[in-house]
């Protein structure tokens, strides 16, 4: 049975505060809320993924959720969290980008059925709206020290802060409004830095409708090492399978620090408590087998791009760092998506039949290991081979072994070369 909005959130860890009286008014009934996505990109990134899940348990807990794109917003920018001027966006881009953050959010929430989402765009009352209709409308409400007073604003004063940015939080206060009038909404989510424009668009409602709405905000996720959460390597981890691969997103979950593991269920997956409980269990009795943060890479990965590439990403990962997995075992599909994560390289297969082995079509050890970059030379790629560095489809290569055969290829004709431990390459016969 799914618990209540607000004690579902309390129990995953994902309630930070709420304003006076929303408990009351969302267990009185079923309620409208919204929440608010960033287009000034063409994908969301997994730093949203905490408020898409805020909006995923209210709509579980029989409440309808609002997807507010800031197409009108987006021009401007939020400046919450930040300590420098956003770039501002050209229309046309925020546009197409919306499009693209739907077809994402549909992975979370139902567009159908009895509490269906809504996805709006913020850009239908924004654009339109007159700089004079919005001031005497809106901007009267406010005086400048409740303005200077939120923290938004308060953290950036020392470095300055445009004008524009400045008039964010009525703007966004007069989203509130909108969607009260539009959609019967009255309840916003957030993260935590949100918390003042929230509430400043609670007041906006109360002032001008005479409704009592409310906000809800949830905590803004930190590693348990410092580093910044949804970041890797190559930079942001996207939801978009052209910004980020599934293999690369599952592999930024399954890496997660043993001390996240656990939290990291809670927030992101819909997994019941006695199997999250068990997951951490095993994660401390058993912690070289990482069982927690294999169930959460899949779990977030299937949601995020479906079951058969989370299955693919799963067995790449197997096939790439477990030295033990046979590539004979493994589908060509999860071979051919090694393309995309490893050196690659086309070779041309070797047709001599006085090379001995029987086999007339053949590759050259030492091209693959030159060509795809595990050998500086041709010399090294031999002095790897006579000193038993060299394995070839999960079979070591013997000091003599120049050349393998056709026959040996995985899934028609590839073949997995590794150097040592880590180095690792792949080769496709031509």
């Amino acid at each position: 049975m799914t618990r209540p909005f607000l004690d579902e959130l309390t129990w995953r860890g994902l309630l930070y505060q709420h304003t006076d009286g929303a408990a009351e008014a969302i267990t009185a009934g079923s309620v409208t809320g919204y929440c608010g996505f960033d287009p000034t990109a063409d994908s969301l990134h997994v730093g949203s993924l905490v408020p898409i899940m805020g909006l995923m348990h209210l709509q579980r807990a029989g409440h309808r959720p609002v997807a507010l794109v800031g197409g009108g917003t987006g021009l401007i920018g939020d400046p919450s969290g930040r300590s420098s001027e956003r770039q501002l966006a050209e229309a046309a881009a925020i546009d197409a980008n919306a499009s693209g953050i739907r077809r994402q959010l549909e992975r979370f929430l139902d567009f159908s059925g009895p509490f269906a989402a809504v996805m709006r765009n913020n850009a239908e009352w924004l654009v339109p709206l007159g700089a004079i209709d919005f001031l005497r409308d809106v901007g009267k409400h406010y005086s400048v020290n409740y303005m200077l007073a939120k923290d938004s604003v308060k953290s950036r004063l020392e470095e300055g802060i445009s004008f524009t940015e400045f008039s964010y939080m009525l703007l966004q206060a007069y989203d509130f409004l909108e969607l009260y009038r539009r959609d019967g909404v009255t309840l916003q989510l957030g993260g935590s830095d949100q918390w003042g424009n929230i509430t400043a668009g609670a007041e906006l409602v109360r002032r001008t409708a005479g409704a009592a709405v409310h906000g809800v905000t949830l905590p803004l996720v930190t590693r348990a090492d410092g580093s910044k959460f949804g970041k890797s390597e190559a930079g942001n981890v996207w939801l978009d399978a052209g910004r980020t691969s599934p293999y690369r997103f599952y592999q930024f979950w399954i890496n997660a620090d043993d001390r996240d593991a656990g939290k990291y269920l809670r927030y992101f997956t819909l997994m019941a408590p006695d199997e999250i409980e068990g997951l951490e269990a095993a994660l401390k009795d058993r912690p070289e087998e990482r069982e927690a943060q294999a169930a959460l890479a899949f779990d977030v990965t299937a949601r995020v791009h479906g079951d058969d590439e989370a299955r693919d990403a799963r067995d790449v990962s197997r096939l790439l760092f477990d030295r033990k997995a046979d590539p004979r075992a493994f589908s060509s599909s999860v071979i051919a998506r090694l393309r995309d994560e490893i050196p690659f390289r086309r070779l041309a297969a070797v047709r001599d039949v006085s090379l001995g082995t029987g086999d007339d079509v053949q590759a050259s050890v030492v091209d693959m290991l030159v060509e795809t970059g595990l050998a500086k030379s041709r010399g090294d790629a031999r002095r790897q081979l006579q000193q038993g560095a060299v394995t070839v489809n999960g079979r070591r290569l013997g000091a003599d072994e120049q050349y393998v055969g056709a026959t040996e290829a995985v899934a028609g004709s590839y073949f997995l070369i590794r150097k040592g431990a880590r180095d690792i390459a792949l080769v496709e016969l031509t």
